[in-house]
């Protein structure tokens, strides 16, 4: 097992955590971390953009001109394709851009995109994060002083105080264990995890 340094708030060292290889340091697939993370943003879409087709267009109820005689091109309504104003061919329409994979391969995306983490060792686990008020400043210089830009915080439960201390930071964002994902794994450079919340991790993976 991979032995981790656990710290406090002051950057401290104040004790150590063995961590699960089999979550903390498996083989990174990075096959399965892109599908994961397609499925993730295709199901984020929201589907909603619409275009008319010439039935839905109004207006063009009457033929422009009789069929022959005039010299001009056969025309049955103003609000054909081909037409300023008219409908529109294989626009796009309301539809759900969602699919699944496998549980399994999506617990495989999360075990590659931990892994990725320790070994760049842009994982982080602090013991707790004592907070007795919200706080955005005190929070802050927490922040700093991990030297963190963009980071993704992992808690073991609903902590309000940290919750609404944090929301006026940029680029931090705070998620319960069980909300963990590839994506948010990925789209931050600093991973932070609370101690309690690794056996949670570990727990819910190794199922």
């Amino acid at each position: 097992m991979a032995v981790v340094d656990v710290f406090d708030i002051e950057k401290k060292k104040v004790s150590e955590v063995d961590l699960n290889d089999a979550v903390f340091a498996a083989e990174v697939n990075e096959a399965i971390i892109y599908d994961v993370v397609k499925m993730q943003l295709a199901s984020r879409r929201s589907g909603t953009a619409s275009t008319k087709t010439r039935s839905d267009v109004s207006g063009g109820g009457k033929k422009p001109w009789r069929q022959k005689g005039t010299g001009r091109a056969r025309s049955g309504t103003s609000r054909s394709p081909i037409w300023r104003s008219g409908g529109t061919v294989f626009g796009p329409h309301p539809r759900d851009y969602s699919y699944s994979i496998p549980k399994k391969v999506r617990k495989k995306a999360l075990i590659s995109a931990l892994s990725m983490k320790l070994k760049e060792n842009k994982m982080v686990i602090l013991k707790d994060f004592p907070m007795d008020k919200i706080s955005t400043r005190v929070f802050k210089s927490v922040f700093d002083l991990f030297s963190l830009k963009k980071a993704l915080f992992v808690l073991d439960d609903n902590n309000e105080v940290l919750l609404k201390s944090s929301r006026n930071i940029k680029n931090v964002k705070m998620v319960r264990s069980e909300g963990i994902n590839v994506y948010d794994i990925l789209n931050h450079e600093h991973l932070i995890l609370l101690e309690p919340s690794v056996k949670k991790i570990e727990g819910a993976l190794l199922v």
